[in-house]
């Protein structure tokens, strides 16, 4: 199966700031060993992260390369593996396709894993934009608390998103256990 992951909130530490540099990257404590129990129980996994620090001169690709190394180093180091990681530069006002919740970053890994449809892919967000991402996109909606979380569940009691059913877990690990526990894993 795959498994498609948003980035800052989920697999890394994320308070509404800016991760400018790989030293500010620092993984939500579980969150790298959830991402190799994963591959190891034959899952494919996929990052879709919006980057808008790139467009707002916060940061560079370099800086962004060296975070998504270290990402796959400490992957890598727990025996697992992203194959895929899918980002978008661009500022909100640019209007791009690809920018959470449009589906761009879910066409581009469609089209890396040459896949007809998202359909029984999983994504897994910490916000409403990775979810409308997820619903649009043709993938099960996964919400962490983790990250924006806990508020991105708030507002949905009050705004459902029309025709998801959004599963919700506190944290990666315990979607990880949940999923894997439901395959007999």
């Amino acid at each position: 199966m795959l498994i498609i992951l948003d980035r800052d909130g989920v697999i890394n530490q994320y308070d509404g700031n800016y991760i400018c540099s790989a030293d500010e990257w620092q993984p939500i404590p579980g969150s790298v060993e959830a991402v190799a129990r994963l591959c190891n129980a034959g899952h494919r996994i996929a990052i879709a992260t919006n980057q808008s620090g790139i467009a707002r001169g916060y940061y560079d690709t370099d800086a962004l390369d060296d975070m998504h190394e270290k990402l796959e180093r400490l992957v890598e180091a727990e025996g697992g593996c992203i194959d895929f990681i899918a980002y978008c530069p661009h500022h909100p006002d640019d209007h791009c396709q690809c920018r959470k919740p449009l589906t761009g970053l879910l066409d581009q890994i469609r089209r890396h894993f040459h896949l007809d449809s998202l359909e029984g892919a999983i994504m897994v967000g910490d916000s409403r934009k990775d979810l409308e991402a997820a619903y649009s996109g043709k993938c099960q909606p996964i919400l962490v608390r983790t990250g924006n979380g806990l508020d991105t569940e708030r507002h949905l009691d009050a705004r459902p998103i029309p025709g998801a059913r959004v599963a919700i877990y506190n944290n990666l690990s315990e979607f990880t256990d949940a999923l894997l526990s439901a395959e007999g894993w």
